[in-house]
């Protein structure tokens, strides 16, 4: 397990959607946890419950049911991880791109919590882009 917290928690959810896996569980960080909220917010994903066994402490998510998925190499749910600990991107709030035309979403690390791309420009406020969600 690697150090980058955000991009194993892509790959749990990937790999679970690509396997038609009803739930999938991760490691518990706080982290984790401000991106899973934004996911179950967006929709991406339909519930979520904090596990506790012994020490350790998982998320339990839900991931929606898509019954019409014809192949299995085409995935519904697309994430990408776009800043990363070797090469961190940063952006203004003017320059957050927008996926899609803005029916997908960008999450974004700022000195005010981890939020959408929607609610950074909102509040006027840049930070490190995370990842794309469509």
């Amino acid at each position: 397990m690697s150090k980058d917290t955000i991009a194993n928690l892509l790959t749990y959810i990937r790999n679970a959607d690509m396997n038609k896996k009803r739930t999938v569980r991760i490691p518990y960080t706080n982290i984790t946890e401000s991106v899973v909220k934004i996911l179950l917010r967006e929709g991406f994903i339909e519930n979520t419950r904090k596990h506790q066994e012994s020490n350790k402490c998982s998320l339990v998510l839900t991931l929606r049911h898509r019954r019409n998925r014809k192949r299995l190499d085409r995935t519904v749910l697309n994430l990408k991880r776009i800043s990363r600990p070797g090469l961190r991107i940063y952006s203004n709030y003017q320059r957050i791109p927008k996926i899609l035309g803005g029916i997908g979403v960008v999450i974004i690390s700022t000195s005010r919590g981890i939020m959408t791309d929607k609610e950074a420009r909102l509040n006027v406020i840049g930070g490190e882009i995370l990842c794309y969600l469509w």
